[in-house]
């Protein structure tokens, strides 16, 4: 694809102006009136948004880009990284190929990806980019992913599906049937053109709801970066009729925290307690699990309350989300309050409280940061309780 857009004065313009608002961009003079200035503002856009999620892409100085939503919505590479390790074999098809960032990542491990993509335009800067970026063993179909497997006689080892959750009666959408494709409804067709399929979804789809949408779920991958949930990868494979491994992991800059799990084995009665000289709150990804009862036994931590979601013990453990050592907590009264919590300065959580974050400095002016954490929760006695902790 040879596009205006590569010229090096007009890529040196997108350089320079990386990070800046495209609205005060748009007020200078057109350095270039034979490109569509909105194409260009929107290269920015996409190229600053890029910089952090899409390091490889944004090195190559050739590589074009999508409108900017599509680099929103795209995988980042540390989680089209992550897909890579869990599928294998010779070929893949991507039915919703999009910008390209999860083949990329599958190319390293296929022997052959197919980018099956509806906008034209999509595909042609997708092929462009892998041309650009030396990957040769990605194959380009510009049209409907299920037209391109109605069409072809072949067995594949992987469909990987990123259905799209928007729809034009219902605006964003929650359940897989209402999404494009229409996984569900598709599920035999797909299985007679392979035995393994991995669906990306968004962190808000509920397990429960795409657990009774799908078959055959073998894992459940939730994938978080930084402690904020990411996307959800579903595992299936028609021939697995097991129980389904919840998968989490939460990607930090220095470490990355997994906990699994089995879904609906048999666990030990959980057991409550008042704070000890320890809490540990799960990262995002367990909390989206809801393998609360798991966490309790496999670290052997009494829980404050059944659903405050914090753990406490005596013993320092290494554990899966933030560790905080106690050093007082107190009923949450009145009195107590400006007893104990006379720091004007704080960090605050609620986890299972009436009250939220911002109602609590606003009552008591508490102003945020500092070293000091406080968790407003609820007690296993039902009562609601404060714990002013700090961080290890």
């Amino acid at each position: 694809m040879e596009s205006p857009l590569l010229q090096k004065e007009v890529q040196d313009f997108i350089f320079q102006n990386l990070g800046k608002k495209s609205s005060q961009i748009a007020l200078q003079k057109k350095p270039f009136p034979e490109i569509d200035w909105a194409t260009i503002l929107n290269q920015i856009d996409a190229k600053t948004k890029a910089k952090d999620k899409l390091p490889t892409f944004f090195e190559n100085i050739n590589v074009l880009y999508p409108n900017k939503i599509s680099i929103e919505q795209t995988s980042s590479e540390i989680t089209a990284n992550f897909k890579s390790k869990i599928v294998n074999g010779d070929t893949l098809v991507d039915l919703t190929g999009g910008f390209g960032v999860d083949d990329y990542y599958f190319c390293n491990v296929m022997k052959h990806v197919i980018h099956c993509e509806l906008n034209e335009e999509l595909s042609d800067i997708a092929k462009h980019n892998f041309n650009e970026l030396s990957k040769t063993n990605c194959t380009f179909y510009k049209g409907d992913g299920n037209c391109f497997l109605e069409n072809s006689s072949a067995q594949f080892d992987w469909l990987y599906i990123d259905p799209s959750r928007r729809s034009e009666s219902k605006g964003k959408v929650f359940m897989l049937q209402d999404c494009l494709p229409n996984v569900p409804e598709l599920l035999p067709f797909y299985f007679t053109k392979t035995s393994n399929i991995l669906i990306k979804t968004a962190p808000i789809l509920d397990l429960a709801a795409g657990i009774s949408e799908l078959r055959n779920i073998k894992n459940i991958y939730i994938v978080a970066i930084n402690n904020e949930v990411k996307e959800i990868l579903w595992e299936l494979n028609n021939y697995y009729e097991g129980p389904i491994s919840i998968k989490t992991l939460n990607i930090g800059k220095e470490k990355t925290d997994f906990f699994d799990f089995v879904m609906h084995a048999t666990s030990k009665n959980i057991l409550f307690s008042e704070p000890k000289k320890y809490v540990f709150e799960p990262n995002s990804s367990i909390m989206k699990s809801g393998g609360f009862s798991n966490v309790a036994q496999v670290f052997n931590l009494e829980k404050l309350h059944q659903h405050s979601h914090l753990y406490t013990s005596d013993a320092l453990v290494a554990f899966p989300g933030r560790t905080f050592q106690v050093h007082k907590w107190f009923v949450y009264q009145k009195k107590e309050m400006k007893q104990h919590l006379y720091q004007s300065k704080a960090n605050v959580t609620t986890r299972n409280f009436p009250e939220t974050v911002a109602q609590i400095r606003n009552k008591w002016k508490i102003e945020d940061g500092g070293n000091v954490f406080c968790f407003f929760t609820t007690g296993p006695n039902n009562d609601k309780i404060v714990l002013i902790c700090t961080k290890i």
